[in-house]
């Protein structure tokens, strides 16, 4: 179904501190108010930059990053369940129901949306595929980087219980991504690794098989995990 692109998300954090010089901290009130403030300030400041974020603030940043989470995910569903159906109509064109080299939709010329999806790059399911993985990599790093300072997924409700299930299930669409990437590969390189449609079309209708239920499961998987959280 594509490739899998790797998509980071980083939020830096800088922070800002006066320095002081020594001799003129240590005696305040010697050089006057404006002495004694730049040393307050840097006392206030270095405490400020040094802190760890609290809970509350760990739990705000959850709460303003679940909707984005939330919403790439939806977003990824949507182009992963586009690639499946296009995924489809791909290896319907050129397997049929598991039909023969000579019996199949392309050699019959009955193939769905002409005979040029027998040959050369299939745009549409490419397209699509490249799309999913991008919004997947956001999606998968977003939940892998929200913060849980309160641990919500111990305990026996049903928020609990369905965020477990959920965090558990990332892992599997996630196998099944990287699994697509590499058979995806193998597949459409075919000539390059010595594979053709006449002398090796066992062998590809193979591998576009298990690549077409491995699509399946992970669809399966990713729907599941949405469910959970959404409903």
């Amino acid at each position: 179904m594509g490739t899998l692109a790797a998509l980071l998300i980083a939020t830096p954090i800088f922070g800002l501190s006066l320095e002081v010089d020594p001799s003129i901290a240590t005696a305040p009130a010697a050089h006057g108010p404006l002495t004694a403030a730049m040393a307050t300030l840097d006392d206030g400041g270095g405490a400020a930059s040094d802190a760890a974020p609290t809970n509350a603030e760990l739990m705000q940043m959850r709460g303003r990053m679940a909707p984005i989470h939330k919403w790439f995910g939806i977003a990824t569903w949507a182009a992963m369940t586009a690639t499946v159906f296009l995924g489809w109509i791909q290896y319907y064109n050129l397997y049929g129901f598991f039909d023969g080299r000579d019996d199949n939709p392309c050699v019959r010329g009955d193939a769905v949306f002409g005979q040029g999806q027998c040959s050369g790059t299939p745009i549409p399911h490419l397209t699509s595929a490249i799309l999913t993985t991008a919004l997947y990599s956001v999606t998968f790093g977003l939940s892998y980087r929200m913060p849980d300072p309160l641990n919500l997924d111990e305990g026996d409700g049903d928020y609990a219980k369905n965020l477990r299930r959920h965090k558990r299930l990332r892992w599997v669409h996630l196998a099944g991504m990287v699994a697509q990437m590499g058979l995806g590969l193998i597949i459409a390189n075919g000539s390059r690794l010595g594979m053709d449609r006449t002398n090796d079309y066992g062998t590809l209708q193979a591998l576009s098989t298990v690549h077409l239920g491995i699509g399946m499961v992970t669809w399966a998987t990713l729907t599941w995990a949405g469910a959970l959280m959404v409903f």
